[in-house]
């Protein structure tokens, strides 16, 4: 019978594990914190909500309309349109909602980038293949609409998630 030196089995072992690894984000979320589970009534106010903020500046650590980033954009229309309060980190918001395919994304949904790391990015789906997210100033600053085609989300696209029931 045929045995691998030890360290070769270690490794394969490894290897192995490693692709049954789950994608899910490194976060650990205050007990303050509850996963929600909201009526998908509230998709429309949280999509009407997200598009008025459109142009709003980015501002690292901004959750008001004077400035916001990415999770501070999330956290504001979900406060601001149902009443949920999220973390504001983009790895708590993903760890607190609730995977979904790409092909399940519906209005009010989240999308997560690699941009630096995983879920270093999130944007609110639109429809469309479409989201509105709050890119940082070296990418035009501001709240806008992109593509999830777009090459460069495309390429760093990681996760779709929801918040509703």
């Amino acid at each position: 019978m045929f045995r691998f030196p030890l360290p070769i089995a270690t490794v394969i072992v490894a290897g192995l594990l490693a692709g049954c690894a789950s994608r899910e984000p490194v976060a650990d979320v205050p007990a303050s914190y509850s996963r929600p589970a909201l009526e998908t009534a509230y998709r429309d106010p949280v999509l009407e909500r997200a598009l008025t903020l459109t142009g709003t500046p980015y501002r690292y650590g901004g959750t008001t309309p004077d400035g916001m980033d990415c999770s501070g954009f999330v956290r504001y229309v979900f406060q601001e349109s149902t009443g949920f309060r999220f973390p504001h980190n983009t790895a708590m918001i993903a760890k607190l909602s609730k995977p979904i395919s790409r092909s399940d994304l519906k209005e009010g949904d989240f999308v997560f980038f690699d941009t630096s790391k995983p879920y270093s990015h999130m944007g609110i789906y639109i429809g469309n293949n479409e989201f509105v997210h709050a890119p940082s100033s070296r990418n035009n600053g501001q709240v806008r609409v992109d593509s999830l085609d777009s090459r460069y989300f495309a390429e760093r696209f990681l996760d779709a998630r929801t918040a509703f029931q």
